[in-house]
């Protein structure tokens, strides 16, 4: 999908990251771990229309969850950030029972008054139910979001984390404390990992990567993580715009990162 209304192609990444996994072996050697010893089911593209916040917001839902029925996690390959708030919806749970996690530069806490983009999926949600208290966004970036969005996640609740505090603190250490907290307010977690989080050096498919963001080894982790925690059920990966990439360095980061949650689902229930 693409709902920015802008000349963005992010509804060409899924085949591309598709593409981009071809380029990788299955097997993790930092956690010992051969993903092809996981059982996964591709379930192919949704195509959407320019009206799908109008028409087609409910079979994206369904889609979503015929997706999720009978499975341990799913993992949506965007397309645009617009496609987080579906994604929330298509856990099936009371949107108070949802905890969401989100690797971004930015807080998507636009305003709302314009209709629903990939700039606002985070205060569409709020406006829908979740509470603030139960969002961690992780790798703001500064001089990427105004003073007033920032006032609105304080408002909201949000608990945010820098990307400069990732750098000191450690992104291990805070994805943990984040699924740790979560898992204290909800009984679900949706984990949107929005690319443009990385540094544009190593993201240059992402048109709001900015230079200072996160490294693709502290998502790799990251995802791993996330992929790890049973209450982790959907994970989204976001924002590419493969026509934009150069040496496919966007597209095989964020192959990477799919392949690193498929490794943690494999130490769920591991003591």
């Amino acid at each position: 999908m693409n709902s920015s209304g802008s000349a963005e192609r992010c509804d060409l990444a899924p085949q591309a990251i598709r593409a981009a996994l071809a380029r990788y072996s299955l097997f993790d050697e930092d956690a010992a771990i051969d993903v092809e010893r996981l059982t996964v089911r591709e379930f192919g593209d949704v195509p959407l229309s320019e009206a799908y916040w109008d028409t087609n917001f409910a079979r994206t839902v369904g889609s979503i969850q015929r997706a999720k029925a009978g499975g341990d996690g799913v993992v949506l390959l965007g397309g645009d950030n617009g496609i987080t708030r579906a994604g929330v919806f298509g856990l099936g749970v009371p949107l108070e029972r949802c905890g969401i996690l989100t690797f971004d530069a930015h807080h998507d806490l636009r305003d709302l008054n314009r209709g629903l983009t990939n700039g606002n999926p985070i205060r569409a949600l709020l406006r829908d139910g979740v509470p603030g208290s139960q969002i961690v966004q992780i790798g703001i970036q500064p001089f990427a979001n105004s003073a007033a969005y920032a006032d609105v996640a304080r408002e909201a609740g949000i608990s945010v984390a820098t990307v400069d505090e990732v750098y000191a603190a450690g992104i291990q250490t805070l994805v943990a404390r984040a699924l740790a907290y979560l898992s204290e307010n909800a009984d679900v977690i949706y984990v949107d990992l929005d690319v443009d989080v990385l540094d544009r050096a190593f993201a240059p498919a992402c048109s709001g990567s900015r230079p200072g963001g996160l490294q693709p080894w502290m998502l790799r982790q990251a995802a791993h993580l996330c992929g790890q925690h049973e209450r982790v059920r959907i994970m989204d990966i976001v924002e590419v715009d493969p026509t934009k990439d150069i040496a496919d360095v966007t597209c095989l980061a964020a192959a990477s990162f799919l392949l690193a949650f498929a490794s943690g689902m494999l130490k769920r229930g591991a003591k």
